[in-house]
């Protein structure tokens, strides 16, 4: 499909932090959270600076090789997995849990903006290769956020009583959702198509991490993604000095507790450390270890560890030790040749208390580049909001003052009480300028009686509009529809609905369309409209 692209600054949307607005206009209060801006000199800069610090990519390439032995090679991937075994090749990456059947669409934005940026970077610096990563958070254990997923409005619920990291669970259970999904799906063009593909990725995998990693390998294989699931003995080893930090002296704790305290105050805070940032992770159970005296509790579990029984069990098995969110990007950025770090609003806000634990493990920041928002609009909708009159701008203001704003405009009958609200001033001002030679302090008797006789004319003006509405019921409605599919649940979405619908309607060339409207630094939101072309 051919579609029209839109650029709507972020700040106007009204859907982002003042963190991030402040950070992507270089706020000076924010300047020492990061290390390079996100634009093309922070890039160059990160780049030089990663070329200065080797990570070990003979344990990474065998981490990758092993993994990539459970699906069909695809040659761009397999070339890129190869090609990090050199000291010219660098890493662009994103990260996410591996929610079921991808989740929310911001799951694919984020991919392919690392796509794309990997590719920018190649272009300008052709004598290095750029590695485009997907670091697949398989660890985590909240299912309530993972087990779900938005289709046609109805929230899909994966039923199951397991326990523990996500990624290791079995995928029992999930052919009743994908039951749900062909008879919802089957009937669009590739709808058969995507049914098919998902009953190979999860019914046929042994768990849920990799059900995902062979559907994000099928959805992105061929433009050279790899996809790395980290929970492995080899790449935790690397992080045992971290974690021996974490666990017996508290030093990362310590350090991210300073940081938030020199944030200023009018900045939301995003994740607070806890004295011990690791998870034990062993079969079904994944849980916080906390210090009780001079031992180490494990808690939904019976297991206790002495100092002498933690260390000998961080080095003899590191692979059940699981980083929470204040030490994984720390543990990404170790075993990864990488440059820059694409997440959301949320992942960049808490990205940004971390600079000062970098430092002190002495591993490269990485650039913080904001992903690509996207609002689809499908040719229903468009050809609705022609109809009312609105701009795409206009979307992103409340229902409220969409229909204000066209009951104002269609309405033959006068409902502005602007000129007379002035003429009241003028009045008022006029006897202001008779009173105040005589006595000043009579100005003040005077604005309370302003304010007395012009309340009542807002009153007016706002019981006129709305006697005027109740004549646009349908229109009311209308809007109202348009807000809620395009901001289901009141919010982006992107943060809300699925790729399969729009996957079902267009089949792979929804992937290329997407990527071909991607920028790689310009961070705008973007809204696309189906093309005028037939």
């Amino acid at each position: 499909m051919d579609w029209t692209e839109h650029h709507l600054p972020i700040h106007q949307t009204g859907y982002f932090s003042r963190i991030i607005t402040d950070y992507l206009d270089e706020a000076d209060a924010l300047r020492p959270l990061y290390a390079w801006f996100p634009d093309g000199e922070g890039l160059r800069r990160a780049l030089e600076a990663r070329k200065t610090h080797p990570v070990d990519r003979a344990t990474l390439v065998a981490a990758l090789r092993e993994q990539y032995r459970q699906v069909p090679g695809i040659a761009q991937a397999s070339a890129n997995v190869a090609a990090l075994a050199g000291g010219n090749t660098f890493t662009v990456c994103t990260a996410h849990q591996p929610a079921i059947f991808t989740g929310h669409l911001y799951f694919i934005y984020k991919i392919l903006h690392t796509i794309r940026l990997a590719s920018w970077l190649k272009a300008q610096y052709p004598e290095c290769n750029f590695v485009p990563v997907f670091y697949m958070g398989s660890e985590d254990a909240d299912l309530e956020e993972l087990g779900n997923v938005y289709l046609g409005g109805d929230k899909l619920t994966w039923e199951t009583k397991q326990t523990g990291a996500v990624g290791r669970m079995k995928t029992k259970g999930l052919d009743k959702l994908i039951d749900r999904i062909e008879g919802q799906l089957s009937v669009q063009p590739f709808g058969p198509e995507l049914v098919a593909l998902l009953k190979e990725c999860y019914l046929e995998s042994p768990d849920v991490q990799t059900a995902t990693f062979r559907l994000i390998h099928h959805l992105f294989g061929a433009y050279g993604l790899i996809v790395l699931i980290a929970d492995l003995a080899s790449l935790k080893e690397l992080m045992i000095p971290v974690f021996e930090d974490d666990l017996f002296d508290r030093k990362p704790a310590a350090i991210v507790s300073e940081t938030i305290r020199s944030i200023p105050d009018h900045y939301k805070v995003q994740v607070n450390p806890r004295e011990i940032n690791l998870f034990y992770l062993r079969g079904d159970l994944r849980g916080r270890i906390d210090r009780d005296g001079d031992q180490f509790i494990v808690h939904g579990s019976a297991l206790r560890f002495t100092e002498a029984e933690m260390r000998e069990e961080l080095h003899g098995h590191p692979e059940r030790f699981s980083p929470n969110v204040i030490l994984r990007g720390l543990y990404q950025e170790t075993i990864l040749p990488n440059l820059a770090f694409i997440g959301g609003g949320g992942e960049t806000a808490y990205w940004l208390e971390y600079k000062a634990l970098f430092d002190h493990y002495r591993v490269p920041f990485p650039v913080l580049i904001l992903r690509n928002s996207f609002l689809l609009i499908d040719r229903q909708w468009q050809e609705k909001i022609d109809r009312a009159g609105l701009s795409l701008n206009d979307l992103f203001r409340p229902a409220e003052d969409l229909v204000n704003g066209i009951v104002r405009r269609e309405s033959e009958n006068p409902l502005s009480l602007e000129r007379e609200i002035t003429e009241a001033n003028r009045y008022y001002e006029a006897l202001k300028a008779l009173t105040r030679p005589v006595d000043p302090s009579l100005e003040q008797h005077v604005e309370a009686l302003q304010a007395k006789a012009l309340d009542p004319i807002r009153t007016l003006e706002k019981k006129l509009l709305k006697a005027e509405k109740r004549k646009y019921g349908d229109l009311q409605r209308q809007i109202q529809n348009l807000k809620a599919a395009l901001f289901p649940t009141g919010g982006l979405q992107e943060r809300v609905e699925n790729f399969m619908p729009w996957y079902a309607q267009y089949g792979p060339e929804f992937i290329d369309d997407l990527y071909a409207h991607l920028p790689a630094l310009d961070q705008d939101f973007i809204i696309l409209t189906p093309s005028s072309k037939l």
